[in-house]
C-alpha cells in the first residue's frame, strides 16, 4: 500500500525539521551504552508528542502508541556512536570525545549512520501520533543503544522488555548504507551475517631479544597462529559455504630488544549457517592450541568479546514489506540483493517472541556522488556521511511508515 498523500504531505513540510533533529544527532554522537544525552533527547522528544518513554538497557528507550483495536508491531532504530574522529568537513560534524570500556579517550562520530535512524524513528512517532485517523492498533518503538558492540538489544531483552511492553506479530527496522538516497535494498531470508569476535592471549616466556633460546617468542607464535587461521576458510570449509575469518588486531611487546611474556590477537568470524558457524569456530580453538602446543608454550586464553545473531528476514514478511515499498516508492527504486557479512543485533527482538522481522537498507547518496570515479565512504569511514540528507531521511521516513502502516493501516 501507498501513503494517503495527507501523511506525503506532513513529511514534506516536516521535513527541514527533520533535517535539523538530524544535524543535532550527528554533532553529538555517544560510545555504545554511553548514550545518556541521546536517550534524554529521544525521550524528549516523544514527551513532547504525548507518549510515555520507558527506559530499558540502560539508555535504550522504547514508546508504545497504543491507537485502537488492531495489530501489534514493532519498530526498531540504534543509537549509538563509533570510537572515530570525523573527517567529512560538515559543518555540523562532530568534535565529541568519549572514554572506551578499557579507559581509552576517543573521539566519537556517528560514522555508522545511527543519526539517521534515530530521526526516522523520532519522526515516525510523529507522523503517527499526528496522523491517528491513517491508522489502527498498536505500534512499539524501540531506540535501542550499543548496536556496535552487540550489547543494546540483549541489554534491553534481560531488562524485561517483552515481559513489560506488548508482544508485537512483526518487528521492522532499517540501516542507511552507502547506496542511491531514494532507494530500499532488501534481502529475503538470511539478511546479514552472525558475528563472533574472540580475544586469543598468546602466553610465552619473556627474556632479553639476544638470548631467544631462553624464551618462548608469543610473537612469532602468533604470527603462526595468524597464518593457519586463514587456512579455514580456504581449506576447512566447503566453497559451497561463506565464511570470513578476520584477525583484526595482534599487538605484543613494549621494546624491539626483549621478547614478551604475551602477546594478544582478536579476531572476527561471520557466517551465514549454524553448523559452518561451530564448525569454524572449533577449528579456530584447535589451531590456537595446537600452535601452541607445538612450540611447548602454555595453553593460550580465548575469551568471547561479542556475539551477533543472524539476522533473518521472514520471506512473506519481506514479500509483503516490498509490494508496499514499490507501491510507494516505485519498483525502480526497491532492490532485492543478497545477504550482506555485516552484522546486526536486531534480529534478536523478534527471535525472543518468535515472530517474524524485516530488516532493510536504505541509500545515503545523490545519483552525482555515486557517478563519480572514486566511490563513496562507507560505513564506519571518517568520511561517512550522506550528501542529500533529506531525500535520504524522507526516504527512510516514508519505508518506515509504509512498512508499519502495510500492517496497521487503514
Amino acid at each position: 500500500m501507498s501513503l494517503n498523500p495527507r501523511l506525503r504531505t506532513a513529511i514534506t513540510d516536516t521535513l527541514a525539521e527533520a533535517v535539523d533533529d538530524y544535524e543535532d544527532f550527528h554533532r553529538s554522537p555517544e560510545l555504545s551504552m554511553q548514550e545518556i544525552e541521546t536517550s534524554r533527547a529521544i525521550a524528549d522528544f516523544l514527551s513532547d508528542l504525548g507518549l510515555v518513554p520507558q527506559a530499558f538497557g540502560g539508555t535504550g528507550v522504547v514508546a508504545v502508541i497504543e491507537n485502537g483495536e488492531g495489530p501489534v508491531v514493532a519498530y526498531r532504530a540504534d543509537t549509538d556512536g563509533l570510537p572515530i574522529a570525523e573527517d567529512t568537513g560538515l559543518d555540523y560534524a562532530s568534535t565529541a570525545e568519549g572514554v572506551l570500556p578499557d579507559g581509552t579517550e576517543t573521539a566519537v562520530m556517528h560514522g555508522c549512520g545511527h543519526d539517521t535512524h534515530i530521526t526516522v524513528g523520532l519522526h515516525l512517532a510523529r507522523a503517527l501520533t499526528e496522523h491517528r485517523d491513517a491508522w489502527s492498533g498498536t505500534v512499539v518503538l524501540l531506540f535501542q543503544p550499543g548496536e556496535e558492540t552487540a550489547a543494546g538489544a540483549k541489554a534491553m531483552l534481560d531488562d524485561g522488555l517483552w515481559e513489560q511492553v506488548v508482544h508485537p506479530e512483526v518487528v521492522y527496522g532499517q540501516h542507511v548504507w552507502p547506496g542511491q538516497a531514494g532507494d530500499v535494498y532488501v534481502s529475503s531470508g538470511t539478511a546479514m551475517a552472525m558475528s563472533d569476535s574472540l580475544k586469543v592471549t598468546v602466553l610465552g616466556k619473556q627474556a632479553h631479544g639476544s638470548q631467544p633460546e631462553n624464551a618462548i617468542d608469543p610473537i612469532v607464535l602468533g604470527a603462526y597462529m595468524i597464518t593457519r587461521l586463514q587456512s579455514i576458510v580456504s581449506r576447512e570449509i566447503s566453497g559451497r559455504d561463506t565464511a570470513v575469518v578476520t584477525v583484526g588486531t595482534f599487538h605484543g611487546g613494549l621494546k624491539e630488544n626483549i621478547i614478551p611474556d604475551s602477546a594478544v590477537l582478536t579476531l572476527n568470524i561471520r557466517t551465514f549457517d549454524e553448523d559452518v558457524r561451530a564448525t569454524v569456530l572449533e577449528r579456530v580453538r584447535r589451531i590456537v592450541e595446537a600452535e601452541a602446543q607445538a612450540s611447548g608454550a602454555p595453553e593460550p586464553l580465548i575469551e568471547e568479546m561479542h556475539s551477533f545473531p543472524r539476522c533473518y528476514n521472514d520471506p512473506d514478511a519481506t514479500a509483503a514489506f516490498v509490494t508496499a515499498a514499490e507501491a510507494e516508492l516505485g519498483a525502480a527504486h526497491v532492490h532485492v540483493v543478497p545477504a550482506v557479512t555485516g552484522s546486526e543485533d536486531f534480529g534478536a527482538f523478534a527471535d525472543a517472541l518468535g515472530v517474524p522481522s524485516v530488516y532493510w537498507f536504505f541509500g545515503g547518496y545523490s545519483p552525482e556522488r555515486l557517478a563519480k570515479a572514486e566511490p563513496p565512504a562507507g560505513n564506519h569511514s571518517p568520511h561517512f556521511a550522506p550528501d542529500d540528507v533529506p531525500t535520504t531521511l524522507e526516504t527512510g521516513l516514508r519505508a518506515a511508515l509504509t512498512a508499519v502502516l502495510s500492517r496497521v493501516g487503514k
